[in-house]
């Protein structure tokens, strides 16, 4: 029966691009709309080119435009990608040279070098952009990072100090020591009870997502998208605490649950979640992760189900502080009108994440989706 369900669904779920009118794509690309960055991409016949929708370059007149739903799909039709906005950067997948770049950077010590950068390939200018846009950050801000979120999962794990010290590239006990306390205030001796927000990007049929954990629940799951500061800088100001690059295994739980939510496959979550707000915020989020998967309630529902009769403007507002979106599904939250009312992710993120639950619904309205 679950397998059955599941080619089910993969036989009619379209790709979200397939099911973008040209009307809105075009509107999305002339508005600059960076909320479809990483969902597709426009391609130029007159030049050559293809862009991501946010692109700043002059934008072409609709009718020497092609839409494809991946960069890949864009090159295999001959169409060479932007320098200016790099459109292969744009679903939340880092690029190949990047990759080269993190690969060794948990174990490397020292400074990288302008030319240890052309060595690999990378002109060091474009790699400091790519830091700087990407994590708010320069590239050796982020190894430095990196290290140290590793040095605490490995500490965490009940390996040596000294050992992780010398694992991770540091030449001296006192050095790495030193690098610690700096990150997390205090010192690596206290590292298994020390903690940190991790975060990492996934791409997604929506976009790009952040995603962030403690070692104990999931604090983000945000669109990179999101007006302001880069992610690492916006969480900074929202947690107490350290926020680094990296990973562990509350985010690889995640990522496989959010491609089973999206498969169709999964309708409630089960990796644990940790909210950061007034208690008037968490009672509004506890009540929305009681909505029911495929279905909605008003704003004056929500209300009354918080104990707040006639509080539609403060569960809005509830709503629209949620750091965690899908899994604590305040897209579930409508007009009593039954228009679609705000989402910090923009209304055709809402809509599709509706229009998903309720095909997966119809398709199997006795479960089948864990």
């Amino acid at each position: 029966m679950y397998k059955r369900f599941n080619a089910s669904v993969r036989s009619t779920e379209q790709p979200l691009t397939a099911r973008l009118s040209r009307h809105e794509r075009v509107r999305a690309y002339l508005g600059r709309d960076a909320s479809y960055d990483g969902v597709f991409v426009l391609a130029v016949r007159t030049t050559g080119v293809f862009c991501r929708p946010s692109c700043p370059a002059r934008k072409p007149h609709p009718e020497h435009v092609r839409f494809f739903a991946t960069p890949a799909e864009a090159l295999q039709a001959g169409f060479r990608p932007c320098r200016r906005c790099r459109p292969c950067e744009a679903d939340g997948r880092v690029p190949a040279w990047v990759s080269r770049l993190l690969e060794p950077a948990p174990r490397t010590d020292g400074r990288v070098r302008d030319a240890d950068l052309k060595a690999l390939g990378v002109a060091p200018a474009r790699a400091r952009r790519f830091f700087k846009r990407r994590y708010g950050m320069t590239f050796q801000a982020y190894r430095r990072a990196w290290r140290m979120g590793a040095a605490l999962q490995a500490l965490r794990a009940g390996e040596d100090l000294t050992m992780v010290g010398f694992d991770l590239g540091y030449t001296s006990t006192s050095g790495f020591r030193d690098a610690f306390a700096r990150t997390f205030g205090q010192p690596p001796g206290h590292g298994r009870t020390a903690d940190c927000v991790v975060v990492q990007t996934m791409p997604s049929p929506i976009g790009p997502l952040t995603l962030g954990a403690t070692s104990r629940a999931v604090c983000v799951l945000e669109f990179v998208d999101r007006d302001g500061p880069p992610p690492l800088d916006r969480l900074r100001r929202s947690f107490a605490g350290t926020v680094l690059p990296g990973t562990n295994d509350l985010l690889a739980q995640l990522r496989t649950e959010l491609a089973q939510y999206f498969a169709g496959t999964r309708r409630d979550f089960s990796v644990p979640v940790e909210y950061h707000g007034t208690p008037f915020q968490c009672h509004t989020w506890d009540a929305l992760r009681t909505i029911p998967y495929g279905t909605t309630i008003s704003y004056e529902a929500l209300a009354d189900r918080v104990g707040r009769a006639g509080a539609q403007r403060a569960v809005g507002s509830a709503n629209g502080r949620n750091h965690v979106a899908i899994v604590i599904p305040c897209h579930r939250v409508v007009n009593k009108s039954g228009q679609l009312g705000g989402y910090g992710g923009g209304l055709w993120r809402k809509q599709f994440l509706l229009d998903h639950e309720r095909r997966v619904c119809a398709l199997s309205p006795n479960g089948g989706a864990a």
